[in-house]
């Protein structure tokens, strides 16, 4: 079962064991996490589940799609390079151990 590591604005990090078939975003609402809002349920359409993805798990996500690219234009948090909607990132085996980051805010 492949995990995720979130770690928070002020540094503790929070380990959640996921399922297959589900993205970031579901995992983190599912465990109760604070800092992923999700308020379009996942439908990237709103960007607030806005994370930064480790630099070491970038090459291992699948690409991005145009309309993420677009969203992660209007975040509350500043937009870096390796900001993901954690709704566009499919949870697979290969991702055990993903760690992301929260911004300090989503809205």
């Amino acid at each position: 079962m492949p995990a995720i590591t979130f770690i928070h604005p002020d540094g503790k990090s929070e380990r959640v064991e996921t399922s297959g078939g589900e993205s970031v975003m579901q995992a983190a609402t599912r465990h109760g996490l604070d800092g992923i809002l999700a308020e379009c349920g996942g439908n990237a359409m709103c960007a607030t589940c806005h994370v930064y993805v480790d630099e070491s798990w970038l090459a291992r996500l699948a690409a991005m799609a145009g309309d993420e690219d677009a969203l992660l234009d209007g975040t509350a948090a500043e937009r870096r390079p390796n900001s993901r909607l954690s709704c566009q990132i499919d949870i697979t085996p290969e991702l055990d151990g993903l760690v992301v980051r929260l911004p300090e805010r989503q809205v």
